[in-house]
């Protein structure tokens, strides 16, 4: 580990980033989400063309992220009220996190077949 650095990369700073990121990511999304929707007002043409690219298994693979963000961001966003809020939260933060991590991973896996269906029958029939 370099000299005078303040992290050590610990699974509260990797959760730290994560939501960050995850915030972000969802906030971008919805950013667009409006000025797609925005768009049917412009030019209807152009919104059927948008919401066609939407289809493609690409965005699909991105609709699935999207879930694994607001789902992490959910989650550890419930930990971080429990560790600010509950008098022995810090204390359990770590057993919290991968807590989280583990129901995740639970509704993802279950999340996979609903969100991507449309691409897994397109690249591999019915």
């Amino acid at each position: 580990m370099p000299a005078g650095t303040l992290y050590r990369g610990r699974e509260g700073m990797w959760s730290w980033v994560a939501h960050r990121v995850t915030g972000v990511l969802i906030f971008f999304f919805l950013f667009v989400h409006v000025l797609d929707t925005a768009l049917v007002r412009v030019s209807p043409e152009a919104y059927d063309d948008t919401v066609a690219i939407y289809k493609t298994p690409l965005v699909n693979l991105m609709e699935y992220g999207l879930v694994a963000a607001i789902l992490f961001h959910a989650l550890n966003g419930l930990r971080v009220i429990a560790v600010d809020f509950w008098s022995k939260g810090a204390k359990y933060q770590k057993q919290m996190l991968w807590t989280v991590m583990g129901i995740w991973i639970v509704l993802m896996a279950g999340a996979f077949y609903p969100v991507l269906q449309h691409t897994l029958r397109t690249l591999f029939g019915s």
